[in-house]
């Protein structure tokens, strides 16, 4: 195995790193908003048949198949191509960005919603004989909460997600796996490229992994650091 060659590799498949964490975070935050504005839509009855069916649409169908609809299906319209919106949707990047961050709602939204059905009717009830009001019970007890509850399974949402960021190279983005896929198709030498892409992904899920436990620890009534 050349060596010098994987150095060379290396250096360039980390130049695609910071597009890969920029689509990473804002499909993150953007999905997280998202998440939330729908568990707060399934408050009545018509918002729960809305929401239910957005969740059924995105987790059921894959992300790649989201991001060609989004940038080649809707391309093909001429309503779109016609619109405000058609600088945007031509754009590969915003694109690929609204893609992840709708996908990343889906998911989200059914983690979260199962963190505020862990919050205690007891909680709820000493937050109202308090006198807190509804929003501010939501801010300082439901969400925080919620939160604590849902941090282990959304700690494999965000691994997901960045993993799911290869998927734009699909679109002429040249992130990590855009970059390594160029290097193939000039180098043939596939099993060395990839090879150092997954030890950067790798590298990136076990920092994740070790942030979000430290950050469960941190949070934990148990933990001795932590405020009563």
């Amino acid at each position: 195995m050349d060596v010098t060659f994987l150095q060379h590799t290396l250096a360039a498949l980390l130049r695609g790193l910071p597009l890969t964490l920029n689509l990473a975070l804002l499909s993150l935050l953007g999905g997280g908003v998202l998440a939330l504005l729908l568990n707060l839509l399934r408050q009545n009855r018509f918002g729960s048949y809305v929401t239910r069916f957005y969740v059924w649409v995105f987790r059921g169908t894959p992300l790649l198949i989201q991001i060609f609809m989004i940038y080649y299906g809707l391309g093909s319209l001429p309503a779109v191509r016609e619109s405000v919106l058609w600088p945007l949707l031509r754009d590969p990047y915003w694109c690929g960005l609204i893609a992840l961050i709708l996908n990343d709602a889906a998911y989200t939204s059914e983690i979260l919603r199962g963190g505020l059905n862990a919050v205690s009717v007891q909680s709820l009830e000493a937050a109202k004989v308090s006198g807190m009001s509804r929003f501010t019970t939501l801010r300082r007890i439901t969400l925080p909460l919620a939160v604590r509850q849902a941090l282990p399974a959304y700690s494999n949402e965000i691994i997901s997600m960045i993993k799911s960021t290869s998927l734009v190279s699909t679109i002429s983005l040249m992130e990590m796996t855009g970059i390594a896929d160029s290097i193939v198709s000039e180098t043939f030498r596939a099993l060395e490229v990839f090879i150092s892409a997954a030890i950067i992904y790798l590298l990136l899920t076990v920092l994740v992994s070790k942030a979000v436990a430290l950050l469960e620890r941190r949070l934990s009534p148990y933990h001795v650091g932590a405020r009563p």
